[in-house]
């Protein structure tokens, strides 16, 4: 239940502390006196958009707090998803807004998003203020009313997962289908492309082969002369390298027993001469492999001009990326080729969830038509308390031809307050007064299978008067009994049939005008109602009116 309102700076209120009871209460003053914007602060520090004109003239940050009881309501798991600070028994609201235009939101003293603070505020009170009238006609509040009393909110829960499933595959299908098609469109030139990199049989490694072979085969002759003249220089006739290193070796070692450093000097011509004996033996062997061959010289140059060309024309710069982009089109055509397979998976994934989903719609249709009955009974019942004995009120159910997110019914509420009277939809028919009154019905209807701990009304009372009002205070008597209720009204026996009840009013200082509220004494109370019975000028008669409405002697 809502425990207490903290307002200041907002609007005509500079500073104010409201606290409630549970049960029955009321709140009235003089039009104008500032009813609706205490109602419009609640709005707001339940996550309405916030407005820095709402800020009252020469302040620079209005502040609003509301505190809930919500100690016997279970919300852990709600602060556990939203990361949010959790006290078992009092929950805060707390809204700032800043005369540059910015606000911020908190629950807890934790900072929290506007949709948080709506999905939490929702379960803890319903503000229904005299536009929200208008919901009577609307098809999504009329579905919800017998949900509510059908007790459907497990059902709906599970269809709207497998519904939000629904659609993504069906989303999924439609992408899959147009990438079919747009893949099909280019299916010639991807094969295309494919085959010309297949045929040309590219290996990883091969142009930097092939430009080293294509190098030698070019500048053969000049490779051929100059190894033979290395070999010539190391082991020919004319004073060849090696043999004058054997030479040489042969002279130093013979010096190893009376020189010392023959040895080292030994050590070191024995190392030349093998690395020289073995480079002439390569340089020997080489000049013999090196031959200008140029049929092989126009093969090897067709190859790498083909690789060039390939690369050119993908705008890549190696033999490996060509490889990539051929697998990656060997992938293409294996899913070119495997789409009607993988579409024809999906549409049967499609066509069993398809199944599913009108099934359970169908098994939460039938638990709404079977409490249609109770609730046009306990509305038509409610509505004939309430003075319209010649009262028909009907659902008509319609199947919608495809699921939706709210399972495959259309629902609407026919009405007729007269004999004779053909039904029609309530939006066709109803006068303000009825809407009234049909919605005084349902809220009291569906208060006893909701758990919402608290409701304010906002004159929902108006369009009526006399009996019909005192009947209405019995219904707001009883819905306190089950539930936290606080009305704006302006009429007496509204206002007489509460627990509490409290006054707002306004005060003009030199500077400005003010609105306050305060509770009533039990001797204020029959002064204010005497006030809502005759005016201003309140008259003996409206006095003793005032207690008998409150039964007093």
């Amino acid at each position: 239940m809502l425990k207490s309102l903290h307002i200041r700076n907002y609007v005509l209120i500079d500073e104010l502390d409201i606290r409630f009871d549970d049960g029955f209460s009321v709140i009235t003053g003089e039009t104008g006196a500032g009813k609706s914007i205490i109602l419009g602060a609640l709005s707001l520090v339940l996550g309405e958009r916030a407005d820095s004109k709402s800020i009252r003239t020469g302040s620079d940050k209005c502040v609003i707090e509301a505190v809930f009881d919500v100690s016997s309501y279970h919300l852990e798991s709600f602060f556990d998803e939203n990361d949010l600070a959790y006290e078992a028994q009092e929950c805060i609201f707390r809204r700032e807004l800043f005369s540059t235009g910015k606000s911020r939101a908190f629950i807890n003293d934790s900072p929290a998003s506007l949709s948080v603070i709506k999905n939490l505020g929702a379960r803890l009170i319903d503000v229904h203020s005299q536009h929200r009238n208008l919901l009577l006609a609307d098809e999504r509040f009329q579905l919800n009313v017998v949900d509510i009393m059908a007790q459907t909110a497990l059902h709906l829960s599970d269809y709207g997962k497998a519904y939000d499933r629904y659609l993504s595959i069906c989303k999924a299908f439609e992408e899959l289908q147009e990438k079919a098609r747009n893949m099909k469109n280019e299916e010639d030139y991807i094969r295309f492309q494919y085959e010309e990199l297949i045929s040309a049989k590219l290996q990883s490694g091969e142009q930097e082969k092939l430009e080293q072979e294509q190098e030698i085969l070019l500048h053969a002759e000049e490779i051929k002369a100059a190894l033979y003249k290395v070999t010539e220089l190391l082991i020919g006739d004319h004073f060849p390298v090696v043999g004058s290193l054997k030479d040489a070796l042969t002279s130093v070692e013979q010096l190893s027993s009376c020189f010392p450093k023959a040895i080292d000097i030994a050590e070191r011509l024995r190392s030349a001469y093998l690395d020289l004996n073995d480079l002439s033996s390569e340089t020997n062997r080489l000049k013999d492999h090196v031959e200008f061959n140029p049929e092989r010289l126009a093969t090897v140059n067709e190859r790498v001009d083909l690789l060039y060309s390939l690369q050119q024309k993908r705008r890549v710069g190696s033999v490996e990326e060509l490889i990539a982009i051929c697998d990656r089109y060997s992938a293409q055509l294996a899913t070119i080729d495997s789409f009607d397979e993988t579409i024809e998976a999906l549409a049967q994934k499609k066509r069993n969830t398809y199944r599913s989903l009108v099934q359970m719609a169908q098994e939460i249709s039938v638990l709404r038509k079977k409490t249609a009955e109770t609730v046009e009974k306990q509305i038509t019942d409610s509505m004939i308390l309430l003075g319209a004995p010649n009262t028909r009120f009907k659902l008509s159910f319609t199947p919608k031809p495809e699921p939706a997110y709210n399972g495959m019914d259309e629902v609407n509420f026919l009405f007729a307050a007269n004999k004779n009277e053909q039904l029609k939809p309530v939006s066709q028919t109803a006068s303000g007064g009825e809407i009234s009154r049909l919605m005084m019905c349902i809220k009291s209807m569906i208060a006893g299978r909701s758990t919402l701990p608290s409701i304010i009304f906002d004159e929902i009372d108006a369009g009526v008067s006399g009996e019909i009002a005192d009947k209405m205070a019995g219904i707001m008597q009883d819905l306190g009994t089950k539930m936290q209720v606080i009305t704006i009204t302006h009429l007496p026996q509204i206002a007489a049939g509460c627990s509490t009840h409290y006054f707002v009013y306004k005060e003009d200082t030199p500077e400005r005008t003010l609105t306050h509220i305060r509770r009533l004494t039990d001797t204020e109370r029959i002064d204010e109602i005497a006030r809502l019975l005759s005016g201003s000028e309140k008259t003996q008669a409206a006095y003793d009116n005032a207690k008998a409405l409150l039964r007093l002697s």
